[in-house]
């Protein structure tokens, strides 16, 4: 697992990574949690990158060295309005059948293929229900199945279905479990097993709500919060793990909600958590702090968990980091 506050992991002893070439970018990334994705391409022996700043994202392939070898700029549908939307975030959804890649903006959600090369799909915010001084914007985003999730400001998860091919993508739900803005999605393969949690959602209470995805979603459980914002959340094996803006790191039991483990190493409000699909485990691995910056998004590169990357404000680059 890797977790960063807003200066990074904080120096230590413990050191099984070291810094590897940095990936240039032609700008930095905006301030906010999450703001790193990856998409690994092991048979083109590739990586994906994307992160956000202002009305646009970057997208920067690069080979396993760190060269960057392609570049792409793409930038928030307009929609109704007078001034450029801001995008909150970029992921890459990986679907039993095809990847899309995926904006969430103050205005909208724009579905494209993996590549960024075409834009298959957009749905437009109805803002109808916020108050004048309400921000609107859609936020988390996550593959379940042959469906894609996304987070909004009110609280509810809009579902899409994705054909196999082509843009036929329907809005085919929207779950309602939060009161507040949604900061962050998960999941992960339910492997037919029945009335298993395979998604959690968090909000900006702390409060997360797991679920069981399918034709129709079932909330399984609410996890209340505490007073402090959850902004991101991973899901493993039955295990909710969750980073709060108080620093600390809870695991729960997805299906009951029990805390088995509260990590307390961080000083700052988490921005970032991800884990690693393979290790399997948590222990205290590796420790450092970035100078002068302020981390905004942590991912690994391989379900291993032998290298992560790591984006920050007024930083033009990624850094990257591999088990030594």
């Amino acid at each position: 697992m890797v977790a960063v506050d807003s200066q990074g992991p904080q120096d230590s002893a413990v050191r099984m990574f070291r810094r590897e070439r940095s990936i240039p970018l032609r700008g930095s990334a905006a301030a906010l949690c999450n703001n790193l994705s990856v998409l690994q391409l092991p048979s083109r022996n590739l990586t994906h990158f994307g992160v956000v700043h202002g009305p646009s994202a970057q997208l920067v392939s690069a080979a396993p060295e760190g060269v960057p070898l392609a570049q792409r700029q793409l930038h928030a549908k307009e929609g109704a309005g007078v001034s450029p939307p801001l995008i909150t975030q970029v992921h890459w959804c990986v679907l039993p059948f095809r990847v899309l890649l995926v904006l969430t903006s103050h205005r909208g959600i724009q579905m494209y293929e993996s590549d960024g090369s075409v834009m298959v799909y957009w749905h437009a915010l109805d803002s109808g229900d916020a108050s004048p001084v309400q921000a609107v914007f859609a936020r988390g985003i996550a593959a379940s199945g042959h469906f894609i999730c996304v987070g909004t400001w009110s609280g509810r998860i809009l579902v899409f279905d994705i054909p196999a091919k082509g843009p036929n993508i329907v809005l085919s739900e929207e779950l309602a479990g939060h009161q507040t803005p949604v900061t962050d999605i998960a999941t992960e393969p339910a492997q037919g097993q029945d009335c298993v949690a395979d998604m959690v959602t968090a909000d900006d209470s702390g409060l997360l709500c797991v679920w069981r995805s399918g034709p129709e979603f079932k909330l399984l459980t609410r996890i209340p919060g505490f007073g402090v914002p959850c902004p991101s959340v991973q899901l493993w094996h039955g295990t909710v793990a969750a980073g709060y803006g108080d620093g600390q790191v809870r695991l729960y039991e997805a299906g009951t909600g029990t805390l088995h483990v509260q990590i307390s190493a961080h000083a700052r409000a988490i921005c970032a958590l991800d884990l690693a699909s393979e290790a399997g485990k948590v222990e205290h691995c590796h420790g450092e702090c970035v100078p002068d910056t302020q981390v905004c998004g942590a991912r690994f590169c391989d379900p291993s968990g032998s290298s992560f990357a790591v984006t920050g404000y007024d930083l033009a680059e990624i850094l990257r980091f591999s088990s030594v």
